[in-house]
């Protein structure tokens, strides 16, 4: 019974969150271009206003199929990730698992838009899947030296680890390096500036989205939610402590997209080529940097 509350409460606490933080970076973003910004309320409306149009267009049935498996992939992966007073299975899974699950939303979204036929969606995909493959090569480095400084890959375990020794075991004392290259790999997972090649509006009319209207575009707006949600758990719980409490937790997680709104802002969109090369640069250099210490230990 308390495993159905689980997977029942987890998923919504995880959207409801998720509301908050696309507020915040639709807020913040304003702020600093210097604008009001929209009112507390926009991003239900916004879902509100998109799921009551009608759609006009479906490319199939794996076009429809890919809303399932977008919001799917990330429902799933929300049981997974330990949060304060809820474990879900992540006991019984584990941080292997919830990468794989985490990547069947965007391999969902590419099966979605080829059904499509639309060039701008294509290119847009093709960045995706491009982007992709670079800032997992960082973030796969630093997984593997949390979970060999951790000794386990149990989501649950890390988060005790980190808790029962303080502030000072977490891993981004521990591992300053990984925790780096990880972060520098988590703010290319939100495909924002300067990684925002998949949907560049001025190059490519926003790519994916071309020929996602009415509910399927309301589809994708909830995906953000939960995008931003469990990509800023993640971190959280593999270098910041995890959760203790849902007021430290939330902060937690809220600071992790902070940091990644206000860099958003400093820098334009890089080519696709460059992003490759950045990712496999820097956050690849530092994170195997940080392995190498970690190994030396």
């Amino acid at each position: 019974m308390r495993l159905l509350a689980d997977i029942v409460l987890m998923p919504l606490i995880a959207f409801i969150t998720g509301l908050f933080l696309v507020l915040m970076y639709r807020r913040v973003r304003a702020k600093i271009e210097r604008r009001v910004g929209p009112p507390f309320f926009q991003p239900v409306y916004d879902i509100v206003k998109l799921f009551a149009k009608k759609t006009q267009i479906s490319h199939g049935v794996m076009h429809d199929l890919s809303i399932v498996l977008l919001l799917g992939g990330y429902i799933t992966a929300e049981i997974f990730l330990p949060v304060p007073g809820f474990k879900g299975l992540a006991e019984e899974g584990d941080l292997l698992t919830l990468i794989y699950i985490m990547m069947v939303p965007m391999l969902g979204l590419a099966l979605g838009v080829g059904s499509c036929a639309n060039p701008n969606g294509s290119i847009g995909i093709s960045r995706a899947l491009t982007a992709m493959l670079a800032y997992d090569v960082p973030l796969a480095v630093a997984i593997i030296g949390a979970t060999m400084t951790y000794g386990t890959t149990n989501l649950v375990e890390i988060v005790r680890i980190q808790q029962e020794g303080g502030m000072a075991t977490w891993g981004i004392a521990t591992m300053p390096l990984l925790a780096i290259g990880g972060y520098l790999a988590v703010h290319g997972m939100f495909g924002k500036e300067p990684f925002e090649i998949y949907i560049a509006p001025a190059e490519i009319a926003t790519g994916p989205m071309v020929e996602m209207s009415g509910k399927y575009m309301g589809a994708l707006f909830i995906m953000q939610c939960f995008q931003l949600y469990t990509i800023g758990v993640l971190y959280v719980t593999l270098f910041l402590g995890g959760g203790e409490n849902w007021p430290l937790f939330l902060i937690k997680v809220a600071a992790v997209v902070f940091i990644s709104v206000a860099v958003t802002n400093v820098y334009g969109r890089y080519r696709t080529d460059k992003v490759v090369r950045w990712m496999w640069k820097w956050p690849t250099g530092i994170a195997l940097l940080g392995l190498a210490l970690v190994m030396a230990k």
